[in-house]
């Protein structure tokens, strides 16, 4: 299966460029996908350059690069530091994170990403391990439910939304098509599709522990990045964005600032891009995937 249908990867020259990417360096895709990233990097490698990626998805095996200077990791980029260890990776110059899921998980109905298809309830990264998301609505309590739809999907009515799955759970919801239709009477008139797209986005955060992941992955990069070497995220909504962007300013997700003695700001990184860099409007009309794209981008000091 190719990249180009599996997923198309999203401000590729862009994150090329962020790179710096020195020919005999070491680099880590911890979102490698289709390996559209992962394939350009290899391309700007010499010999004696390196590339480890990770994907916890066990479809994206199948797009594994047969090169000798690359190395699939089939685990959660929860898992960098340990990981990296494990397989003498040393400091690296470079990590990519591209977290927008794949085009081939949204086209893919039965893993249930889309609410364009019928599909299982499932909304796992790794489908063969874990609670999927009928899981969680037909066993989730209110208060739970409430939780996820207003923190993850930045929802005004979760109580609602929670109290009409609630409602359902004796009888239980397990296709996409029994959540939308189960929600429907609580969708705004006309913004259906946004709606259902943060009802789905929510779930998915929860079912795949996106925010906690995303966080440890962050905090680990200061400890394997070699001085000069580069961070490169893509993100795709406010609450990704927000951790990143704290991470990068002052080395911690939670955005907790620390000052020397002369108020400098104390943070490992040197942040890049003072605004994110977002998508070309040519690139937007060939990929509309990339609308919600931000890039950002820092060095280790």
């Amino acid at each position: 299966m190719s990249e180009e249908v599996y997923h198309v990867p999203v401000m590729l020259n862009e994150c090329m460029e962020a790179l710096n990417i020195k020919p005999d360096g070491t680099y880590v895709d911890v979102t490698f996908g289709g390996g559209g990233h992962s394939k350009a990097i290899l391309e700007r490698l010499s010999e004696e350059g390196r590339l480890f990626a990770f994907d916890q998805d066990p479809d994206a095996v199948n797009n594994a690069i047969d090169d000798d200077r690359f190395c699939l990791i089939e685990e959660n980029f929860e898992k960098l530091e340990e990981s990296l260890k494990l397989f003498r990776a040393g400091k690296v110059d470079g990590i990519l994170a591209d977290l927008g899921i794949s085009s081939h998980q949204i086209d893919c109905a039965s893993r249930g990403f889309s609410t364009r298809f019928e599909g299982d309830l499932d909304l796992r990264m790794n489908y063969k391990k874990g609670l999927t998301a009928a899981d969680i609505v037909n066993s989730y309590s209110h208060e739970e439910l409430c939780r996820i739809f207003s923190e993850y999907g930045e929802l005004n009515n979760a109580y609602n939304i929670a109290k009409t799955i609630v409602a359902k759970q004796e009888s239980g919801l397990f296709s996409t098509t029994d959540l939308m239709e189960t929600l429907s009477k609580c969708a705004p008139k006309g913004k259906e599709n946004k709606f259902f797209a943060k009802v789905f986005q929510a779930l998915r955060i929860e079912v795949n522990q996106e925010m906690p992941c995303l966080k440890k992955m962050l905090e680990q990069c200061e400890k394997v990045l070699a001085p000069e070497g580069r961070l490169v995220v893509m993100s795709y909504h406010s609450l990704e964005d927000r951790l990143v962007k704290n991470c990068m300013k002052s080395g911690n997700c939670d955005g907790k600032i620390n000052k020397d003695f002369f108020g400098n700001v104390i943070s490992p990184f040197e942040v890049l891009t003072r605004k994110p860099i977002t998508a070309s409007l040519e690139e937007m009309e060939m990929n509309p995937r990339s609308r919600s794209a931000k890039l950002r981008i820092a060095k280790m000091k």
